[in-house]
């Protein structure tokens, strides 16, 4: 796995130029897929979620062209068969984290099965 490890996003050229060197390829040629766990402990959280996922919060992820663009819930994966949603995650270049509550996105992380299969997503760009 790649790490991408910002405060704010892809908030300028600079970094966008690393999420592309990480990426290997254009953004316009790459799929995400959107993690916004972090945020709901936060009273703000539903509608931060929201405004992340749809490209309308504070923090540019979303909204910088993908190929395609997916949303990954870390809190719904124990309730959904494994097979359902490790292969989107395998194919994802790209997994965009959003929120600032570590603590609980560790424990969805690990609770989810998440954690066990980041160490193969060796391609894979964590952007957060």
């Amino acid at each position: 796995m790649k790490f991408l490890l910002t405060s704010a996003g892809i908030k300028n050229a600079s970094i966008q130029t690393a999420l592309v060197d990480l990426l290997g390829k254009p953004i316009a040629e790459s799929s995400a897929l959107c993690i916004p766990t972090a945020i709901y402990p936060f009273s703000v959280g539903p509608s931060m979620a929201y405004r992340f996922i749809s490209g309308l919060g504070p923090s540019p992820l979303t909204e910088l062209g993908w190929k395609s663009l997916g949303v990954l819930e870390l809190t719904a994966l124990p309730s959904i068969k494994r097979e359902n949603w490790v292969t989107p995650v395998e194919e994802a270049d790209a997994l965009l984290v959003f929120g600032g509550d570590v603590l609980y996105l560790c424990r969805w992380m690990r609770e989810s099965g998440l954690a066990d299969l980041l160490p193969s997503l060796r391609k894979t760009v964590y952007v957060g």
